[in-house]
């Protein structure tokens, strides 16, 4: 068998016809784990023994039964797996019952052995958590971040030790990632996961879980045994006409796709990123869909400073309940830099402000939506810049609005990412380009609230098109560089 040709559908089907089983998938995951994570660290908890006892036990038959798999290191909360939450304070939390997108994930049949690194509460493009003991690397270039939040995830998947892994993303947590590692993301439309039952919403909405995949059918597959509200949800996505997989069973109506070429202020980006802009809309329109430039106009820096706002008051709640709840103060080094500074800037944050910030991010989901009306499909990169080198975005510093919102700030490194989670619309990005020096560009593209199916759909005639599956990173034995 061979494991890195086949993404999680194939090995499901190798087990359901009854040609491998999954302790001999398991094995070759370990293996290959402990072939590349010395240099990459992304899976810091590795649970091998509840993995094989579940796997004992009898897993469900599920449309993905004994595939490998890995939980972030955030969220995803289940008994079996204690969490880091990508900090010291919050080490070996453990949790009384299964979070439901868990439960999901386990009917499925997949067999989870670990946690993939993120950085501290889920803040940053980087992964480079000190509980962790070292940065996280990226599979392409150990010099270079694999991303963040979800970087532990894809360093990880990247590398060949799983063909998909669980991610979140609150301001681009999965398709950053996608990006750095030369993989797919995919963040649906608000509320078409379940957040319950720790959280009602995440980030006032603007948090919502994923997943890192080689292929785009395995997303679409991990999208529709997840979605859908669960108990007492707030609120509920669009329901789906059909499903994410059968979206890709045809390709979409020939459609308007805006280019943008800068970032959405007007500012330019790095040449690569440009390029390969450039490069997929030529795809697009050979693909018989018509695009033109077009450059949302919209209040961008106002909902990114009321992201930031908004995302210090969760981070300084998760510190706030944390120390509460073990009934003593917070130590001077369970908090790294930037979380310390996120907290201290909520401090100064009244109630009616953070409502303030609220509204400002709504305002700015429905003068987006205006620029939905004119075109089905915003086209732009996923990044400013090819991945970041390790130490540029390390949190040992403590001025966090400067971190997010300075002139070489995260908002400067990744201007596209936040917007769609602000607007709560479906977005992806598709690896479509690699530099000269072998870096993963991603190719960012956002559709209308509700219409992940569209845009899952177009994700899969892209990559019919232009396949990525076989780029693999040096890191990987036998692995071709791009």
């Amino acid at each position: 068998m061979d494991y890195d040709a086949m993404d999680a559908t194939a090995l499901a089907a190798l087990v359901a016809a009854g040609e491998a089983t999954p302790d001999e998938l398991l094995d070759l995951a370990l293996d290959r784990l402990r072939a590349v994570d010395g240099t990459l660290n992304a899976v810091p908890l590795v649970f091998e023994e509840t993995a094989r006892r579940k796997i004992a036990q009898g897993l469900p038959e599920g449309p993905l039964r004994g595939v490998p798999f890995l939980l972030k290191d955030l969220g995803a909360e289940a008994r079996d797996y204690p969490s880091h939450n990508g900090s010291r304070l919050f080490r070996w939390t453990r949790y009384d019952r299964d979070s439901a997108i868990y439960e999901r994930l386990a009917a499925a049949g997949l067999v989870v052995f670990g946690r993939t690194a993120s950085p501290e509460l889920g803040i940053g493009p980087v992964t480079e958590a000190a509980v962790y003991g070292g940065p996280t690397r990226n599979p392409w270039d150990p010099s270079r971040t694999p991303g963040g939040s979800s970087g532990g995830s894809g360093a990880a998947v990247a590398a060949g030790v799983v063909p998909a892994a669980h991610g979140s993303d609150g301001g681009g947590s999965v398709r950053i990632p996608a990006s750095s590692c030369g993989l797919f993301g995919f963040k649906p439309t608000r509320a078409r996961l379940p957040d319950g039952p720790y959280a009602g919403e995440g980030w006032a909405g603007m948090a919502i879980d994923g997943f890192l995949t080689r292929s785009v059918r395995d997303s679409a597959l991990l999208l529709d045994v997840t979605q859908g509200p669960d108990l007492g949800a707030p609120y509920w996505a669009p329901p789906l006409r059909e499903g994410f997989r059968a979206a890709l069973a045809r390709p979409p109506r020939p459609l308007r796709v805006a280019l943008c070429e800068t970032t959405l202020t007007g500012a330019p980006v790095h040449p690569e990123c440009r390029a390969a802009a450039q490069e997929a809309a030529a795809l697009l329109a050979d693909l018989g869909h018509e695009v033109t430039p077009a450059r949302p106009d919209a209040d961008h820096e106002g909902m990114m400073a009321a992201w930031t706002d908004i995302v210090a008051c969760g981070t300084a709640l998760s510190i706030r309940k944390a120390v509460e709840a073990r009934g003593r103060p917070l130590e001077p080094d369970e908090v790294e830099g930037v979380a310390r500074g996120a907290a201290a800037h909520a401090r100064a944050i009244s109630g009616d402000r953070y409502l303030e910030a609220v509204g400002r991010i709504h305002a700015y989901g429905r003068r987006m939506a205006e620029f939905f009306l004119r075109h089905d499909i915003l086209l732009t990169p996923t990044l400013a810049e090819p991945p970041a080198r390790i130490g540029r975005f390390a949190h040992d510093r403590e001025d966090y609005v400067a971190y997010r919102m300075g002139p070489d700030g995260v908002f400067a490194y990744s201007p596209f990412t936040a917007a769609f989670n602000a607007t709560g619309q479906p977005a992806a990005s598709v690896p479509l380009r690699w530099t000269p020096e072998g870096l993963p560009v991603g190719v960012h593209l956002a559709a209308p609230f509700g219409e992940d199916e569209l845009l899952m759909a177009l994700c899969g005639q892209i990559e019919a098109a232009r396949p990525w599956f076989d780029r693999r990173p040096p890191l990987v034995a036998g692995g071709q560089d791009a």
